[in-house]
């Protein structure tokens, strides 16, 4: 492949032709819209056009380029376009596969729509009868569970009024007990009190006895202490009487 070179001469020219040439690819675009976004110009062969080359040839000669420099400008613009429309091509479809991927999108649809009406269908009865046998199951045990709370009742209030009258009972036993009991210590009290009445008494009679004893003990003491004495003055005057 050969290269290619832009003259000197002609760069003084480069931005007036850049300008001109996106507004004629602007213009082309435009009308190429308008009709239905087929191109505008014939093409040789396989390669589609889309803008007027011939008319950019002309432009690029009136800026200053020869024949041949615009023929190879305008070869390399058609060959860019053309492989960039190729890529993009790539990754789009056609109006009629869009129509055609558009209708078996919406009979899917459909289909799964019909499906899921049946569906839903046949499941809302089955839901509702099992909603229905459900509802009665949850009747019968809350029937069962009033059933059973009378009966808890029921036997609690027993149990508590046996339990009520064994407490009355064992209250008034205790009551029995606690009145014997007391009436028991009232006796034993008094019987310890005549005891102890009795024992003061024989205390004070043995006191008094015990008095009495030493009283005469006393005397006897005093009696035999002055006869003593007596005795002992009586030898000694007599020894006395001897001696002088």
């Amino acid at each position: 492949e050969q290269d290619y070179f832009l003259p000197r001469m002609h760069l003084q020219f480069f931005p007036d032709f850049s300008r001109l040439f996106f507004f004629y690819l602007s213009i082309s675009a435009r009308s190429q819209q308008a009709t239905q976004k087929l191109p505008l110009f014939a093409s040789s062969g396989s390669k589609k056009l889309y803008f007027d080359t011939h008319a950019v040839v002309l432009l690029l000669e009136e800026k200053g380029f020869t024949t041949q420099q615009a023929e190879i400008i305008v070869s390399s613009l058609v060959k860019i376009m053309n492989s960039n429309m190729e890529v993009v091509s790539q990754n789009m479809v056609t109006k009629v596969h869009q129509e055609i991927t558009v209708q078996q999108i919406m009979s899917q649809i459909a289909g799964v729509k019909k499906d899921m009406i049946i569906l839903e269908k046949s499941e809302f009865s089955t839901l509702r009868a099992e909603n229905q046998k459900l509802t009665l199951e949850l009747h019968q045990l809350k029937q069962r569970m009033l059933d059973e709370i009378l009966k808890v009742r029921a036997d609690n209030k027993l149990d508590f009024n046996l339990e009520k009258s064994r407490v009355k009972e064992l209250y008034a036993l205790n009551e029995r007990k606690l009145l014997e009991m007391r009436s028991e210590v009232l006796t034993l009290q008094a019987q310890q009190l005549r005891a102890l009445t009795q024992t003061d008494r024989k205390i004070d009679t043995e006191v008094a006895g015990l008095k009495t004893m030493l009283e005469s003990h006393k005397l006897d003491n005093i009696k035999y202490l002055a006869g003593s004495i007596f005795t002992c003055l009586t030898v000694a005057l007599g020894f006395y009487r001897l001696w002088i």
